[in-house]
């Protein structure tokens, strides 16, 4: 049997009524749009937060503080870092945010020193716009993360300011690195002196070991090393340090997560409630299917294709709008410096289409087999 050749007459029967079909798909469409956000937000803080075999890098913070206004540590705790065994390199940086809440619409400056930032970091990302020379050549210049850089609209050679630095646009990179997406580097010494006169402070070091498995063992290397010092340190793998610090937007998004589930209820219910009122409408017509050598189960097929097809518009509609409002509003959820982009990808579109038949083979199950099993005399007599 080839369902195929029915599509013609399932679309007409979904076109018969235009306004009742219209408004379901509207409102299927909705809350594939909120369910495909909430998951769009999901895969930005596990991207975000969770470990991989592939993690290499540690966060050394001021011990006992969480934002980058009170994490102080002196640039000279990199040479010492630097002589622990297992320890590749590593990068003083200093943070400045231009709010510390959390937000949609945050800046983060990260001063690095230019040389050990390209010689650690330089594989990792592609210049997209401008030049890594004019970075390195001029004092005041940014290399901007492309979600900062598309969300200000800016681009290689302009100026923006923000949390009181007035900086030089002098590329935009793309990274796959969550970090790198909401950011500017800078030098060093311009964000230390950019109105805070904090020569010699930073706020982190970003530390690279050998491989995974000596994270661990130089964390707690690095902490010993500077447990009696005045300025104490706390060491975390990385993306542990950014689920610490963004704990508030990791609960919030578990929490969006029960907002998904029950946009996928909304779908059923829509779906469900337009298909029962389609069959009721058509008992006469079912009749006379049957009449033409219809059995039940073509006439079960019919229905359960009608939901499929109803369910499949409005949920591709909606996940369709939800993509094309996460990647060109370039949104990321920054807290405390650090950045949890809001991503959705083809494979996100993907999972939205198989919810959507699902849902839509679901609804359809009961009338269809109420309609299978129904007589056809008492079709007739129920018209």
């Amino acid at each position: 049997m080839n369902i195929f050749r029915f599509v013609p007459y399932i679309a007409k029967q979904a076109w018969r009524h235009r306004v009742r079909s219209g408004l379901t798909l509207m409102g299927i469409a909705i809350a594939m749009f909120l369910f495909t956000a909430v998951q769009a937000m999901r895969n930005g803080v596990e991207a975000a937060t969770t470990a991989t075999a592939n993690d290499t890098t540690l966060v050394v913070y001021r011990k006992d503080r969480f934002c980058p206004v009170t994490s102080q540590l002196p640039q000279d705790y990199q040479r010492r870092i630097e002589s622990i065994p297992g320890v590749v390199s590593a990068v003083p940086m200093k943070v400045v945010v231009s709010n510390c809440r959390t937000s949609l619409d945050v800046v983060t400056f990260r001063g690095v020193p230019k040389d050990d930032f390209i010689a650690a970091r330089g594989e990792k990302f592609q210049v997209i716009d401008g030049s890594l020379e004019d970075w390195k050549r001029r004092t005041d210049a940014a290399l901007l993360g492309e979600t900062l850089a598309t969300r200000r609209g800016l681009k290689a050679g302009q100026t923006f300011d923000a949390a009181g630095i007035t900086a030089y646009v002098a590329g935009v990179i793309r990274s796959k690195d969550p970090q790198d997406h909401n950011v500017a580097y800078t030098a060093l010494e311009f964000v230390q002196l950019a109105g805070r006169d904090q020569l010699g402070i930073v706020t982190q070091f970003n530390v690279k070991v050998e491989d995974a498995s000596m994270l661990d063992p130089v964390a707690e290397a690095i902490d010993d090393q500077f447990a009696r010092a005045q300025d104490p340190t706390q060491t975390f793998g990385e993306k542990a340090f950014v689920a610490r610090i963004a704990d508030d937007i990791v609960e919030l998004v578990g929490f969006a997560n029960w907002l998904g589930i029950g946009a996928l209820i909304a779908v059923l219910a829509l779906v469900g409630n337009a298909i029962i009122l389609s069959v009721q409408s058509r008992i006469a017509e079912h009749a006379v299917l049957q009449t033409l050598g219809f059995n039940g189960r073509l006439v079960a097929l019919l229905i359960v294709a009608e939901g499929v097809l109803i369910s499949l518009i409005g949920g591709v509609l909606g996940a369709a709008v939800a993509m094309l409002v996460a990647r060109f509003g370039s949104f990321a959820l920054s807290v405390e410096g650090q950045s949890i982009p809001i991503t959705a990808s083809w494979q996100l579109l993907a999972v939205g289409v198989g919810v959507c038949v699902a849902l839509g083979v679901l609804a359809g199950l009961v009338p269809a087999w109420q309609a299978s099993r129904r007589e056809i005399a008492t079709c007739f007599r129920a018209v």
